[in-house]
């Protein structure tokens, strides 16, 4: 099964100048967990709602301060084309519950570990990839 079969593709996307505020509100709006923050249509990084937390809150950013300051910025994507058995282990290799999908530097969808999950074709990919993501970080050395 190709990710375009089960990515989401209504994706909102937010800009690098939109504020903690803003995207918190949006967040909540749309019961989401990561808005991803793009120029010009191409994909600057993703914010998510642990980003707002420690990243924003905890580091006591005012909430007018643009997500360009705390956004991940790994940029870790997917195509539509790839398999969802790929993106399992991109994501289970990077530890990340979110995909952006990418096409044309375009964002055109996201798959979540959940998307990933409800993948009947092969249910051991969402298993392998739930467990690698919900391992604790390897403490920097």
């Amino acid at each position: 099964m190709k990710v375009s079969e089960i990515m989401t593709t209504e994706v909102e996307t937010c800009g690098p100048e939109t504020t903690i505020q803003e995207v918190a509100s949006k967040m909540m709006e749309l019961d989401v967990g990561s808005i991803p923050v793009t120029e010009g249509g191409n994909l600057r990084g993703i914010i998510t709602d642990r980003d707002l937390v420690i990243r924003g809150i905890a580091a006591q950013f005012s909430l007018d301060t643009p997500v360009n300051r705390i956004i991940s910025s790994d940029n870790i994507t997917g195509t539509p084309d790839m398999d969802v058995e790929e993106a399992a282990n991109l994501m289970a290799q990077q530890q990340i519950r979110r995909l952006p999908i990418i096409e044309d530097n375009k964002v055109v969808g996201i798959v979540s570990l959940g998307d990933v999950a409800v993948d009947e074709e092969d249910p051991e990919d969402s298993e392998i990839a739930l467990e690698e993501i919900s391992k604790p970080a390897e403490p920097d050395k």
